[in-house]
């Protein structure tokens, strides 16, 4: 696949591919004022939420060099940001580029220039944590992925969102197949997303949209990955249309539905779905294909380019920063909550060791109960058993297990729990030690979720999991509040999933 750019910037104009000739003419565009540009995307030349943003702030360059004066440019921009009411990415971009018109055209274009960098280390950041969190969420070593409209490298800066996990999975052999479905308007799964998983070479097949329902009846997929137009602040998703009832069956079937999109397409002045204005498309895209009328003259049409998923629907939202679980109210910030309640302690238990204290998390019922709920959530019905590490994790695992309905076991350090017993011997960051597990606590046929308030190297969680595996049990996977990046604790537990509601990367 070609590393070409989706936009780009050349002597004054914008230069893009015609997403709508795809996949049989590849037609170049070359844009040189804002009405050809507000043309491109009004007929989905230019399309997908991300590579929208990088338009429309490029747009606002074009005025700005054109121009010169701020009024024509501002009226230029909020022409741009009206093009595609739905998706918040274009006014955002457009917003962004408009920020820098005081300083000048050439300000305004490094803004621009530097948005569509910046997409494309979004991308990559949230289709990786995307790719880890359904290698989680599926059991299968090979995933069968139903994906919905096209959510690759033409529809953003990079490598795509919802796609781009795809990308990451089929990079590591972890894709059996890809069910692309046909997606109106303008059938953009069946031109765009079949053809970049044909130039990628990985496995696909085009699904018919109404018979997505019946794939996932008959347990052909493993998960369902989406991008998104705009989210509201609540977590209600909107996106091509098709995505809400494809959102219902998956819930029926009980088949994750995971969201991914930059961080930029949550819009937190939009406080839930009834609020997001849905676009309409022209009546002749379905009464007519190729120009042959396929219905009755005359024919009303109701064809909107978009829906809303209710974010009880929504598995997760994945970005680059995090992961939200929007199932659960009040767990959208929840990442941030617990930064701010988090302290550190230098040189303890030691010189040289920098303690991260969630004691303020502790005690604040509502932000624990919050964090309880969304691990909980992230693992669904996916464990049997919670399995809780003494001595901090024991918090977590108890609000864990109250918010799943599930059995609570407690891992205790030697000498604390009467026997039988399993026991391991593992290493800390800073000194050894003995965990133990009553013999009978998980059954051989259970399923457990491990939980932890920190990960760091990933020894203590590591041996609790060889304590479970060696029980005859299976570990369903790993939940903490706090994740320690660079530590190595995510390699450590690979290739079991680990649900992480905060990562500290400093």
């Amino acid at each position: 696949m070609t590393a070409e750019p989706t936009l780009a910037w050349d002597d004054g104009a914008i230069v893009t591919v015609d997403q709508t000739a795809l996949p049989h003419r590849r037609n170049v565009l070359r844009i040189t004022t804002v009405d050809e540009l507000i043309d491109a995307i009004a007929r989905l030349a230019i399309r997908g939420a991300p590579a929208l943003g990088i338009a429309g702030a490029l747009g606002v360059a074009l005025s700005a060099y054109r121009h010169g004066a701020d009024e024509p440019v501002r009226r230029d921009a909020a022409r741009l940001a009206a093009a595609r009411p739905t998706a918040v990415n274009l006014a955002w971009g457009v917003d962004r580029a408009l920020s820098r018109l005081a300083e000048g055209a050439d300000a305004v274009l490094a803004e621009a220039t530097a948005l569509a960098e910046e997409d494309e280390r979004v991308n990559r950041a949230a289709s990786s944590r995307a790719a880890d969190l359904l290698r989680g969420l599926c059991p299968r070593p090979r995933l069968r992925i139903l994906t919905h409209c096209h959510t690759g490298r033409l529809a953003t800066g990079g490598v795509g969102t919802a796609l781009g996990a795809v990308h990451h999975l089929a990079g590591h052999g972890q894709v059996e197949m890809v069910f692309a479905t046909e997606t109106r308007p303008l059938l953009q799964g069946a031109r765009l997303t079949v053809w970049e998983l044909r130039d990628a070479a990985i496995p696909h097949r085009l699904l018919v949209d109404s018979a997505a329902a019946s794939a996932l009846a008959a347990g052909l997929v493993d998960c369902v990955v989406v991008g998104a137009d705009r989210i509201a602040a609540n977590g209600d998703v909107a996106n091509k249309i098709g995505t809400y009832p494809l959102a219902v069956a998956a819930a029926r079937h009980r088949v994750p539905f995971v969201v991914v999109a930059p961080e930029s397409t949550i819009d937190e002045g939009t406080p839930g779905g009834a609020a997001i204005s849905i676009e309409q498309r022209p009546g002749d895209e379905v009464t007519s294909i190729a120009g042959v009328d396929t219905t009755c003259a005359g024919t009303q049409v109701f064809n909107p380019a978009f829906d809303v998923t209710p974010r009880d629907l929504v598995t997760a939202i994945v970005t680059e920063d995090r992961i939200w679980y929007p199932a659960d109210p009040g767990t959208g910030d929840l990442a941030d909550r617990i930064d701010r309640l988090a302290t550190v302690v230098e040189d303890f238990p030691r010189p040289g060791v920098r303690f991260r204290d969630l004691a303020g998390v502790y005690a604040q019922p509502a932000t624990l109960g919050a964090a309880a709920h969304a691990l909980a959530a992230a693992y669904r019905d996916a464990f049997s058993h919670v399995v809780a590490v003494e001595a901090r994790g024991f918090m977590v695992g108890t609000a864990v297990a109250l918010a799943a309905g599930k059995p609570l076991v407690l891992v205790r350090k030697a000498g604390k729990l009467p026997g039988p017993l399993r026991s391991v011997k593992y290493d800390l960051e800073y000194g050894e030690d003995v965990l133990e597990m009553q013999e009978s606590a998980v059954p051989p046929d259970g399923r457990a979720l491990i939980v932890d308030d920190v990960l760091a190297t990933g020894g203590t969680l590591a041996a609790v999991a060889k304590l479970v595996t060696e029980s005859g049990a299976a570990v369903a996977g790993f939940g903490v509040l706090l994740e320690l990046a660079g530590l190595g604790g995510v390699r450590r537990l690979h290739p079991h999933r680990l649900v992480a509601l905060r990562t500290d990367r400093s």
